[in-house]
């Protein structure tokens, strides 16, 4: 299938969303789309994908114009969308996932379970996969999970697969399963579109790149012909720092201790100070424990052994609440699920750990709320069009930040950062790394979770290297390296 979409325009109101952009893939390539959170991106395939209607231009397949006036219209189509929030359901088998919606029946109206499995089974054959339909989707990892969306798109015949942040929550062995089936699909004709912040991906999987800021298509070409720091200087408009920010300082006061921590299967015997005006770096494999040791000292997790000290003190984390109390705040992983509430204003969102501080007679003071975000709102230029609206219809750069207003509003002692920018743009991340390094100045002890060695050497003054719930190494200097780091965190 070739698809050319020219001269793409959509507005929202006043807020003109794509202007003029042309759009095009051709069968068995896979083109990576690149922009920076509010680029446009989704709206481009959201109006490929029928869930938007462009206020001008085209779309054509093979060839003859088309007009997407829903989802099922563009599926039909031979077009499937992939989101990054899976669409699976964990408690059916694969095989019934694969036709949700669309179930096989006998003519006396029962499931025709065997020809869904056979059908099903089909697909994987095709691809090379021996992956039994009737698991169930709760067994499957990750990156399986990711295999059964293509599949399913596949089943559906389609011909044009848009990705979106397909690699976010997945491990590097877990991508690159994927990338092996995404290199089938390509050798079998299907084109691919790759949307992702992750360059060095881009870099090994794409085959070509566009680029649209703030609306407009900038940049188109070869990967081959590119660089990493090529692509985030189109992405951004200007050129993308890439010097260590960590400093030699003399570090301040010791805030944070563990001792002996365990808590089986996750972690065990972790030991780790971090202090004021520091950034300490937590790295690893996913699944090496760092997040639920994070936890447990956030109160988040209750049953552990081993000692934690708050300010030289010993305490018993029993809750979130008492960690706050003692000055300690936390950035999830997952923004989405754990970070942000969704039903909330961006105001709401980013006041919450305030309120106690914020009632008066029963009843938060709204004066105080707004004047106390407004000053965070400017220090880490969020930006937005209303405080009052919902925290969803921010960018995802811009909901972090939000995330990060509503601690540091609480002036925590020590902040954990567990993967503090996942599905960010290089531009918003330059931000948030500035944000980190500033607090330190400011005499916060830094903790930042992150698999990125990149982002790591980038913005720590020294890293704890994690290996199946241990703690392997701690690495500074000229030992923070992307080669040191990995070969520890693989088990060498």
């Amino acid at each position: 299938m070739q698809l050319t979409m020219q001269g793409i325009c959509k507005a929202f109101g006043a807020n003109v969303v794509l202007r003029t952009v042309d759009f095009h893939l051709e069968g068995g390539e896979i083109c990576a789309l690149l922009g920076e959170n509010g680029a446009g991106k989704s709206t481009l395939m959201n109006i490929l994908g029928g869930v938007l209607l462009p206020d001008a231009g085209t779309i054509a397949l093979d060839g003859v114009e088309k007009v997407f006036h829903d989802p099922t219209q563009s599926l039909s189509a031979g077009i499937a969308f992939i989101h990054q929030e899976l669409n699976l359901i964990n408690d059916l088998p694969i095989y019934e996932n694969m036709f949700i919606g669309r179930e096989l029946k006998k003519p006396g109206g029962f499931l025709d379970h065997a020809e869904m499995i056979r059908r099903t089974r089909d697909v994987f054959d095709r691809m090379g996969l021996s992956i039994d339909p009737r698991a169930m989707v709760r067994d499957l990892d990750a990156s399986y999970k990711q295999i059964v969306e293509i599949s399913r798109a596949l089943l559906m015949n389609a011909s044009l697969i848009i990705m979106d942040e397909p690699t976010t929550s997945l491990t590097d062995p877990e991508i690159q399963r994927v990338f092996a089936m995404l290199r089938t699909l390509k050798a079998q004709g299907v084109g691919i579109v790759f949307i992702s912040h992750k360059l060095r991906e881009v870099m090994e999987i794409c085959d070509r790149y566009t680029v649209l800021r703030d609306g407009v298509m900038v940049a188109e070409g070869r990967v081959a012909e590119i660089t990493v720091s090529g692509l985030a200087r189109h992405m951004v408009g200007h050129e993308v720092k890439s010097d260590t920010m960590g400093h030699n300082g003399t570090r301040g006061e010791e805030r944070l201790r563990v001792t002996d921590l365990t808590r089986e299967p996750f972690y065990r015997h972790v030991n780790l100070t971090a202090y004021a005006g520091e950034v300490l770096g937590i790295t690893g494999l996913l699944g090496d424990g760092r997040s639920e040791l994070m936890s447990t000292v956030f109160g988040a997790e209750g049953d552990y052994t081993g000692e934690i000290c708050v300010g030289g003190k010993p305490v018993r984390m029993k809750s979130t609440g008492q960690a706050v109390a003692l000055g300690i705040g936390y950035v999830p992983r997952n923004r989405k699920e754990n970070g942000i509430v969704k039903d909330m204003s961006i105001l709401e969102n980013g006041s919450i750990v305030t309120w106690p501080r914020l009632v008066r007679r029963g009843l938060i003071d709204r004066r105080m709320q707004t004047a106390e975000f407004d000053r965070q709102k400017r220090a880490l230029s969020i930006k937005l069009e209303r405080i009052n609206d919902l925290i969803t219809s921010l960018s995802g750069g811009n909901q972090q930040k939000v995330v990060l207003a509503k601690w540091l509003s609480a002036g925590p002692k020590v902040l954990v950062l567990d993967n503090p920018t996942q599905g960010v743009d290089v531009g918003a991340k330059e931000e948030i790394y500035d944000i980190i390094r500033k607090l330190a100045d400011e005499d916060v002890a830094v903790i930042v979770l992150s698999s990125e060695a990149q982002e790591i050497i980038r913005v720590c003054d020294r890293a704890l290297v994690m290996y199946h719930g241990a703690v392997c190494d701690e690495v500074s200097g000229e030992r923070m390296t992307e080669h040191e780091m990995m070969r520890l965190a693989t088990g060498g």
